[in-house]
């Protein structure tokens, strides 16, 4: 399988890397030639334009920003698809809205090209140790053919059912640890109020049941989110107007995990 990769940042520089070095007949874009360079030592080609990218792969994975950097990449004479064939598979990697991996979908299957939502969680780390979680959504038969390709860096891989539930699973786990993270504060915050160093408090919390990957990472950084809000402020905040509008669709009741969300959201935002 020829893989094309867009998308060479902290998480999805390692998974490329991963891709090549497992064998795999991989093709790179980015626009900047800065961010090519440390495939230099690899096997990888690089291609002129998304549209030429497309044309030499079978398999394309996606690993930018948002949805609006998944449409630029994908549509127009110079995107993925111009280039790509009748058969071929769109993966993206990127956490979107379900509806988007949707619209791009009806536009893909215009030229016989299939896409499956396949987002990520666990970070480069994961990544270099196989570990990196794929929540897949899309067609079983799609999802199974790009499936050797995410083995290369991923353990799980996990499908979900039918194109855009693994955003949904995605977008609800990311909530989650922002409102862990809202709920970790304020323990924190109460702690020290009480006479317990954050510090302190942070190593107990760890290594008894109350720890989580949210708490885990608030002391990693200091015993704040001042530090880590530059990180992952701005993705979760996209990720938590997601799930809001997720659950309006299915007019389900926002209740304690949201608050508890937007508590650390106004955290990042107003660090203290």
């Amino acid at each position: 399988m020829r893989v094309g990769f867009i998308g060479l940042g902290s998480q999805g520089g390692p998974m490329a890397r991963r891709i090549v070095e497992g064998g795999f007949d991989l093709t790179l874009w980015a626009r900047r030639a800065a961010s090519l360079e440390p495939y230099a030592d690899t096997a990888a080609k690089v291609a002129a334009s998304p549209a030429e990218l497309g044309a030499a792969s079978d398999l394309v994975c996606l690993c930018v920003v948002g949805d609006d950097d998944v449409r630029e990449v994908i549509s127009g004479e110079n995107g993925v698809l111009a280039g790509m064939s009748s058969g071929s598979t769109i993966a993206i990697h990127s956490t979107i809205h379900p509806d988007t991996c949707r619209e791009i979908a009806e536009l893909a299957a215009s030229k016989g090209v299939s896409v499956i939502d396949a987002p990520v969680s666990g970070g480069g780390p994961a990544v270099e140790a196989g570990t990196l979680l794929v929540m897949l959504g899309g067609d079983e038969a799609d999802v199974e053919r790009a499936r050797p390709v995410f083995a290369t860096y991923a353990d799980p891989i996990v499908h979900l059912g039918p194109l855009g539930s693994g955003q949904v699973a995605k977008i609800l786990n990311n909530l989650l640890f922002t409102a862990n993270l809202g709920a970790a504060m304020s323990a924190l915050e109460l702690g020290e109020s009480l006479g317990v160093p954050r510090d302190r408090l942070c190593e107990v919390i760890n290594r008894g049941s109350a720890n989580s990957k949210a708490l885990g990472s608030i002391a990693a950084f200091g015993g704040t989110l001042d530090n880590l809000a530059p990180i992952a402020g701005a993705l979760l905040q996209k990720d938590c107007r997601h799930a809001a509008a997720l659950a309006e669709d299915a007019s389900a009741a926002e209740g304690a995990v949201f608050d508890a969300a937007d508590a650390a959201l106004g955290l990042m935002d107003h660090p203290r």
